[in-house]
């Protein structure tokens, strides 16, 4: 079926009506007559063959479709203009992007490599905004994404997924509670607090699973929303964490933490970078892909 996509004219001309609820004013900002504001408004209606405007007054109101509809229209022209304006500063030879990333991750790996992706790439800026865990698939065109990098298992439908590193989490505490001698096995954990990341509410039972370890509540103790939370409540000896290894690699070499058990990394996850499968990513995209690639470690 063939696209149903109305002509922008007159879809400039219901933007502006929207906006100032009146026919004057939206003919002056677009340079055109009322007359010719009003029959475009009127050919809308007729090609979409639903009201989006009525009169109260002798001034414009919007019909509840038509209110539904002028928030979206206002969005999409805003993002063609916003495209229009990145594509002419930068001569098409580079771009903006708008990466939603976890904060932890940001922060601690892809912040200390930003400086030699600019270097390589003068031209594309990075926006980086906050990923947060959730039930339903990430919608990049409704939050302005370009594409996300997260860690999970399966990256899910819809997307093109590159698999950048396993997460590989290990057992870590504050060194001054490993001195207390009271962890020499994993059967030790039944006494201690059991720090909980928010959105992984199972990780400590799944981990105990995976270890043989049983007898042991693994989804007690306290909650934090944040990895670097979890990972400050264990260094100030609030209880035992599980955290990736190379993203606390830091506070393992100074000794700020300390790995609580000597045991091989649990990696039911990795991190990657996705984005849509509807069309082939833009240049500026496949640059900032292939220097994560080559980034991550082999």
């Amino acid at each position: 079926m063939p696209r149903l996509t109305p002509p922008t004219p007159l879809l400039r001309a219901f933007e502006a009506c929207s906006r100032h609820l009146s026919v004057s004013r939206a003919a002056d900002e677009l340079k055109l007559t009322q007359s010719g504001v009003s029959r475009q408004v009127s050919q809308l209606e007729a090609l979409l063959g639903i009201k989006l405007f009525f009169r109260v007054r002798r001034r414009l109101a919007l019909t509840p479709a038509g209110a539904d509809y002028a928030s979206d229209i206002r969005a999409a022209l805003s993002q063609i203009e916003s495209a229009t304006q990145t594509l002419l500063a930068h001569q098409g030879a580079g771009g903006t992007l708008t990466i939603a990333v976890s904060p932890t991750f940001g922060t601690r790996w892809l912040m200390p490599r930003m400086r030699s992706f600019r270097a390589s790439k003068p031209n594309i800026i990075v926006n980086l905004v906050n990923y947060s865990a959730r039930p339903v698939p990430l919608d990049f065109a409704a939050e302005h994404v370009d594409a996300a990098i997260f860690s999970t298992s399966e990256p899910g439908p819809g997307v093109i997924a590159h698999r950048l590193m396993a997460e590989d989490l290990v057992p870590v505490c504050s060194p001054a509670l490993l001195a207390e001698g009271r962890l020499k096995s994993f059967e030790d954990l039944a006494e201690q607090t059991l720090l909980q990341h928010t959105t992984l509410p199972r990780l400590w039972r799944d981990w105990l699973k995976w270890t043989g370890t049983s007898g042991i509540d693994g989804q007690r103790g306290p909650e934090l929303q944040h990895m670097a939370m979890v990972a400050e409540a264990a260094a100030a000896g609030l209880g035992v964490a599980l955290l990736p290894r190379f993203l606390f690699a830091e506070e393992l070499e100074s000794g700020r933490l300390a790995l609580t058990f000597d045991v091989e990394p649990y990696a039911p996850r990795s991190y990657f970078v996705v984005y849509p499968d509807k069309s082939p990513p833009i240049l500026a995209l496949r640059a900032f892909r292939d220097w994560l690639l080559g980034e991550a470690p082999q």
